[in-house]
């Protein structure tokens, strides 16, 4: 089953950013902004979600407090020596 949806607060500058993705992807703006839609939300092609799958930790940056990065600094304090046996 679909449903129609209205968005609203569409400005001129994301109109002609989403007319030129549809264009790019050879759509219709309505395939296109679904096809985005599906895309920033993880929905597959027929409704499942999928899971995201990362290849680097953009989306661990910054969320650590000041307090847990300084317990991690601690944590692997012992890996940043240099063991002076390991370099005659």
């Amino acid at each position: 089953m679909t449903t129609q949806l209205t968005i609203r607060g569409v400005d001129d500058r994301l109109r002609l950013a989403l007319e030129a993705e549809a264009r790019a992807r050879g759509l219709s703006l309505n395939r296109c902004v679904v096809v985005l839609l599906r895309l920033a939300t993880g929905a597959g092609a027929n409704g499942e979600r999928r899971q995201t799958i990362y290849e680097d930790l953009d989306a661990l940056a910054g969320t650590w407090s000041d307090a847990e990065a300084a317990e991690f600094d601690e944590l692997i304090a012992a890996q940043r020596t240099i063991d002076p046996e390991l370099w005659r």
